[in-house]
Parts: structure tokens; sequence; C-alpha cells
């Protein structure tokens, strides 16, 4: 898989680094603490569609006290149609811009159609399908923030047989409402953001209850070049 490239924000410039060094520095000789272990086991343990492939990856260290992260790629046969990747941030304490002690990260990103990338709604569309994955399984969450990026290349001299590309490009925050013991239902809002993987990936949606859903492997067969 393509990793999702460079330092993942929270999409809304929460936290400068002076305060990320000082909140890291504080905790890192605690124990995680059990509302974010829990939240990390449930996430180990969900059960998601088969074409999105997800392992972890080293979680940022500077964003919360505590992270963990996965990537994503949707396959379809050889082909990966889009990939991504996820961060789950714990503050014990809470977060002012959070209002809340968990916060959920994300970069989405894929090919496009030349039809579809032309689509002056696109942005919109996107976004739409963000909330509405996150909606459509119930859940609660607030302060959601981001952006929706749409990029094309252009190939010119040694370059010029090939034909033009566009992507799109999805970076977004939002905090999970918590439940019983501060543990928000992450493994809910993983398969929400698969389900928003799979969309932006031009699959059609799980159907409720669906039995090919398999269980978060540990690790997955090793990236395909693009």
């Amino acid at each position: 898989m393509a990793a999702a490239q460079g330092r993942l924000s929270d999409g809304a410039g929460e936290m400068d680094d002076a305060k990320e060094t000082g909140e890291a520095e504080r905790h890192k000789d605690k124990a995680a603490p059990p509302a974010f272990r829990a939240a990390v086991e449930a996430i180990r343990s969900a059960r998601l569609r088969p074409q999105v492939e997800v392992e972890p990856t080293p979680a940022p260290q500077r964003l919360a006290p505590f992270a963990y992260a996965l990537e994503a790629a949707v396959v379809d046969g050889d082909q990966e149609l889009a990939d991504g990747r996820l961060v789950m941030l714990h503050d014990p304490d809470g977060h002012e811009a959070w209002h809340g002690t968990f916060r959920l990260v994300t970069l989405v990103r894929a090919e496009l159609e030349p039809e579809m990338a032309a689509d002056p709604l696109l942005p919109e569309v996107c976004w739409s399908w963000l909330t509405g994955a996150l909606q459509a399984r119930g859940l609660s969450y607030g302060e959601p923030s981001g952006t929706v990026t749409r990029a094309s290349s252009h190939y010119f001299g040694g370059l010029s047989e090939r034909p033009a590309a566009s992507q799109i490009e999805i970076r977004a925050s939002w905090t999970p409402r918590e439940g019983l013991g501060g543990v928000p239902d992450s493994a809910a809002h993983l398969a929400s953001w698969c389900d928003l993987l799979a969309q932006v990936a031009g699959l059609p949606p799980a159907a409720p209850g669906d039995a090919s859903v398999v269980t978060l492997p540990q690790r997955r067969r090793g990236p395909q070049s693009r």
C-alpha cells in the first residue's frame, strides 16, 4: 500500500508543538489507562469488510499522550482502489479543542475518474461520505473538522505517454462520544471509516450484518506499487 504520507494533523490545528511535547513528556512513563486499552482492544477485535486490508502502523508520538494507528487499503484483485490511515488519540486529562479525551484523525485518498474529478460538488460530496458513514452506524460524535483536496497530475517530456491522473484526499478529525468507563465505541468508528474507504474506492455498501466481514488482521500482504 502507498502509505499515508507526512505527519497527520488533527484537521483543526488543535495542538501546537510546545503543548504536544509537554503532554508527551508528562505522560511518557505512565502505563496506558484502562479506557485507552479497552478502545484499542475493541479495534483489534473489530470485524471488517474483506476488501479492506488493515494493519497496525507506528502511531505519531507528539499529538497526544497515547495513540494507536492503522493503515488500510481497499483491494480488488490485484488493484488497489483507495488507501488511508486512521489514528486514535487519547489524553486522559481531556483537551479543550476536542471536548473529550479521545480524538480520531484520518487521511483517506483515492484515484478519480476524470469525469468525477471535474464535478464542482465533489468536495462537498466527499465530506458527506464521511459524516454519512458515521451517521449510518448511529454513532455520536462532535467537533468534526477537515479538508477535502483534489489534485490533477499532467505528464510531459519523457513521461508524456502517461495519461493525466486525478486524486481525492480527505483529511479529517472528530471526537467520538464516550460511553461506559469513558470508552468510545472505537470498533464501530473503525467500521464506519472502512465504509468511507470503500465508498471512496467505488465499492457498493455492505449489507447490514454481512457475514463476509472478517476480524482485523495483525499483518497484511506487502505493499503494491502504483
